[in-house]
C-alpha cells in the first residue's frame, strides 16, 4: 500500500538477476510486467483481446474469444468467474451461462445445475438477476430460475421464435413474422408493444423498459422513462443492435459508433474516443463494455469489481498498490494508472499524469510521489489525508492509510498527516533514519536503516510489540491489524492477530504484502507463496508460479506484477490490399515445456507486418495465430531471438480452418456489405474480388 511495492519489485529483480547469473540463465528481463489478479476479484490473463462478443452485469464481465474460449474477469466471490473445463466450443455467453456448439448450455457461478433438460438444440440464451432464458432451434422458448411475475411463463403457441431478451421480472421474445410478444411483471408498461407491432429485428431488455430494432434501422422503446432512457437521440436510424440495462439503452450503429440515452450518473453513457469501429456491446447498470473490430475491449462507466479491468495496454508495470476498492499501478514511464472504485476520485489520476516514482492507495484516496519530492493526493479528502503538509517537498516514500497517511523525507524523518484518533500521527523519538514505512488500519510501521522496526499507533492485537531480535529486517508490510518484516535471512517474522503463522518453510523470502486475511511473499526464483485464512480463493496462484517481481493484497484478492519476455516477427498477408493494421490476430501462447499453461494475446500489425508479442510464459513457444478470413498458423520451439515470419492464406470466411463451399455461401449472405470476415480483401466491399480468392485458395486448410 506504498513505496514497499515499488522496493520490492527492484529488489526482486535484483535478487532474480542474481539468481540467473548464479545459474546461467540465457533470459533477459523486460524493465515492467504485466498485472494479474485472482482472489474475489480477477483479471484476464494477458491483454483483453481477440473477442469477439461480450456480456456483463453489475460486478463482472465475460468475453467470448474467437476460438471459443470464454474469459471472464471481475467479482469472483463465489467462483462467478471460474468457467468450467474443458473450455471451448463456445458460441454465445451472458455473465453466468455459455453456449457450446453443440446446442447445450453450461454454467458457472453455482448456476451449473440449473439448465432444464434435455440440455440440447438451445441457439440462444439470455439472463438476467432472477431467471434465465433458452432459445431452442425448433423456435421454442424454455425459462428456468424465478417465477414471481410469470416471467417463466411462456405465452401460447410457444412456437416461431428467433430471438430472447431477459429483464430482471420479464422476458422478451421476437418472433419469425417480426413481432415482439412479452411475458412477466407489467407494472412500468414494459409488456406494452406500441402498435404497429410488425417488422422488428432485434430486442433488449432493461430493468423496466423495452428495446425494439425495426429493419429500417429505426429504435422504439417503451416502459419506465424516467431517466429518459426511451427518449431517443436524433437521428433514429442507422441502428444494427440494441442493448440495455437498468436505466440507460445502448445502440449500435451501422458506422460502428455508439449512441446512448438514459440515465449517465456513473458515465455508462459516455462513448470514450475514437467512437468507432465497435462491433458488440453490452450493458452493464453502472457501466458499459464493448469489443472493438480490432478484438479488444473497451470498458467504462463504474468498475467497482474490476469488471472493467484497467486502461491498456497490459505492461511496462512497475509497481501496485491496492486499496479498499480500488487499485494504482505506476508504470516505467512515470505514468499512474488506477482501476476499481471511483466514487471519490480516487481512480482519477490529476493532470499531469507524468514524473511518479510511487504509488500508494488508501481505502478511498490515492498518494503519488512525483520525481520532485513533491506529494500530489487525490480522492476522498476527509482529515486532509490527500494534503501533504507544508512544505511539500523532499519526499522520497509515501503510505496511504483509512484515514491518514505517511511520507519519508530525504532527511530519514517520518512525516504523518490526517487522522490522529489513535495517536498514529505521532512518530516515536528519534524520528530519523527511517527508510520504508506502512500503514495498517489504525496503525504505522516504519523500518530504519540499521534494520530495525518502529510500531506505533493501536495495538490491540500486538500489532505494535515487535517480537526480539529487532534486528535484521530489510522490508516491512502492515495488515490491518498485524505486521510482517523480512528479515537478511530470507525469512518472515509476523505480530499482531495470531490467526495466521509463519510460513512452512520460512526461507527463500525477498519481497512481502500483508492483507486482511492472507499474507504474500515472493522468493528469490519469482515464485509466490500465500498464507493465512485462505479467503476468496486467494490461495490458487494462477500457473505459472513465477516471475512475479511485485505484489499487494486486497480486501478480496491478490494483486501482483509479473516479468514478461518479448518477441517479435512479421506477417504477410496473400491477396490482401487493406490496412494491415486494422485486421484482427489472435495469439495462442503456450511455452514448450508446457502446453497446459495457455495465454491468449491480441496481435497488433503495423501497416508492413511487423508486430510483437509479450508474454510472461517462459520461452521457447508454441504459438498458434488466427485471424479473420484467414487460415490458421502455427510455429514450435520460438525462441526469444528468433524473428518470426509467417504467411498466412485468405479465402477462410466462415472461419472454421478450412476453404471450401461453405465459405462461398458467406459470401453470398453479404455480398455488397462491408462485413469484415467476407470483406477478403480489404477494399471496404463484399464484391466479386472476393470470390477470385476464395477459388485462389479452394482446399486448403490451416494447420
Amino acid at each position: 500500500m506504498n513505496m514497499k511495492s515499488y522496493l520490492r519489485a527492484l529488489q526482486t529483480g535484483c535478487w532474480i538477476l542474481c539468481l540467473c547469473a548464479l545459474i546461467g540463465c540465457t533470459a533477459c528481463f523486460a524493465q515492467g510486467g504485466t498485472v494479474d489478479a485472482w482472489g474475489g476479484t480477477v483479471l484476464p490473463p494477458g491483454e483483453l483481446s481477440g473477442f469477439s462478443s461480450i456480456a456483463t452485469c453489475e460486478t463482472r464481465t465475460v468475453g467470448l474469444r474467437l476460438d471459443g474460449s470464454v474469459v471472464c474477469w471481475g467479482d469472483n466471490s463465489g467462483g462467478k468467474c471460474m468457467v468450467p473445463t474443458p473450455n471451448t466450443g463456445f458460441t454465445a455467453v451472458t455473465p453466468s451461462y455459455g453456449l457450446k456448439s453443440d446446442g447445450s448450455v453450461v454454467g458457472w457461478g453455482g448456476t451449473s445445475n440449473g439448465v432444464p433438460t434435455p440440455n440440447t438444440d438451445f441457439i440462444a440464451i439470455a439472463e438476467s438477476n432472477h431467471h434465465t432464458i433458452g432459445l431452442k432451434r425448433n423456435g421454442t422458448v424454455v425459462c428456468w430460475g424465478m417465477n414471481y411475475y410469470g416471467e417463466c411463463d411462456v405465452p401460447a403457441p410457444n412456437q416461431d421464435f428467433i430471438a430472447i431478451a431477459a429483464g430482471p421480472s420479464v422476458s422478451i421474445g421476437l418472433k419469425k413474422n417480426g413481432s415482439i410478444v412479452c411475458w412477466g411483471y407489467k407494472g412500468f408498461g414494459q409488456c406494452s408493444v406500441p402498435a404497429p407491432n410488425t417488422d422488428f429485428i432485434a430486442i433488449a431488455a432493461g430493468n423496466y423498459h423495452t428495446v425494439g430494432l425495426k429493419n429500417d434501422g429505426s429504435v422504439v422503446c417503451w416502459g419506465n422513462n424516467a431517466s429518459g432512457q426511451c427518449t431517443l437521440p436524433s437521428p433514429n436510424s442507422g441502428f444494427t443492435a440494441v442493448y440495455a440495462d437498468d436505466s440507460y439503452t445502448v445502440g449500435l450503429k451501422r458506422d460502428g459508433s455508439l449512441v446512448s440515452w438514459g440515465d449517465n450518473s456513473s458515465g455508462q453513457c459516455n462513448t470514450p474516443e475514437p467512437n468507432k469501429d465497435f462491433i458488440a456491446v453490452a450493458a452493464g447498470g453502472t457501466h458499459t463494455v464493448a469489443v472493438k473490430r480490432d478484438g479488444s475491449v473497451l470498458g467504462w462507466g463504474s468498475n467497482i469489481y474490476g469488471q472493467l479491468y484497467m486502461d491498456r495496454p497490459n505492461k511496462d508495470f512497475i509497481a501496485i498498490s491496492s486499496g479498499g476498492l480500488h487499485t494504482a499501478a505506476l508504470k516505467g514511464d512515470g505514468s499512474v494508472v488506477c482501476w476499481g472504485s471511483n466514487d471519490y476520485g480516487q481512480s482519477t489520476v490529476p493532470a499531469p499524469n507524468q514524473d511518479f516514482t510511487a504509488v500508494a492507495a488508501g481505502a478511498q484516496h490515492t498518494i503519488g510521489l512525483k520525481r520532485d519530492g513533491s506529494i500530489v493526493g487525490w480522492g476522498v479528502n476527509l482529515y486532509g489525508i490527500c494534503n501533504a503538509p507544508s512544505p511539500n517537498q523532499d519526499f522520497i516514500a509515501v503510505a496511504a492509510g483509512r484515514t491518514h497517511s505517511a511520507g519519508i523525507k530525504r532527511d530519514g524523518s517520518i512525516v504523518c498527516w490526517g487522522s490522529d484518533d489513535h495517536n498514529q500521527a505521532v512518530v516515536p523519538e528519534p524520528n530519523k533514519d527511517f527508510v520504508a514505512v506502512d500503514i495498517g488500519d489504525f496503525h504505522i510501521v516504519g523500518l530504519k536503516k540499521d534494520g530495525s522496526v518502529v510500531c506505533w499507533g493501536v495495538n490491540d492485537d500486538g500489532q505494535c510489540t515487535v517480537p526480539t531480535p529487532n534486528q535484521n529486517f530489510i522490508a516491512i508490510a502492515a495488515g490491518p491489524t498485524r505486521t510482517v518484516g523480512l528479515k537478511r535471512d530470507g525469512s518472515i517474522a509476523i505480530w499482531g492477530s495470531n490467526y495466521i503463522d509463519n510460513p512452512n518453510p520460512n526461507t527463500g523470502f525477498v519481497s512481502i504484502a500483508a492483507g486482511k486475511y492472507d499474507n504474500v511473499g515472493i522468493k528469490s526464483d519469482g515464485s509466490m507463496v500465500i498464507w493465512g485464512a485462505r479467503m476468496f480463493n486467494m490461495i490458487d496462484i494462477p500457473k505459472p508460479n513465477s516471475g512475479f517481481t511485485a505484489v499487494d493484497v486486497s480486501d478480496f484478492g491478490i494483486i501482483a506484477i509479473r516479468q514478461v519476455h518479448s518477441l517479435s516477427g512479421q506477417i504477410q498477408l496473400s491477396n490482401f490490399r487493406g490496412n494491415m493494421a486494422t485486421q484482427q490476430f489472435l495469439a495462442k501462447v503456450s511455452s514448450s515445456a508446457d502446453a497446459s499453461i495457455t495465454q491468449f494475446l491480441n496481435l497488433r500489425l503495423q501497416g508492413d507486418g511487423s508486430f510483437s508479442l509479450s508474454s510472461y510464459l517462459q520461452p521457447p513457444y508454441d504459438i498458434r495465430i488466427t485471424g479473420s478470413h484467414f487460415l490458421g498458423m502455427k510455429a514450435t520451439n520460438v525462441a526469444l531471438s528468433q524473428n518470426l515470419g509467417l504467411a498466412f492464406t485468405n479465402g477462410d470466411a466462415d472461419g472454421n480452418n478450412n476453404i471450401n463451399l461453405f465459405d462461398f455461401v458467406v459470401l453470398d449472405s453479404k455480398f455488397g456489405t462491408s462485413d469484415p470476415m467476407a470483406d477478403l480483401d480489404g477494399d471496404g466491399t463484399v464484391n466479386l474480388f472476393d470470390y477470385v480468392i476464395i477459388d485462389q485458395g479452394f482446399g486448403a486448410q490451416g494447420e
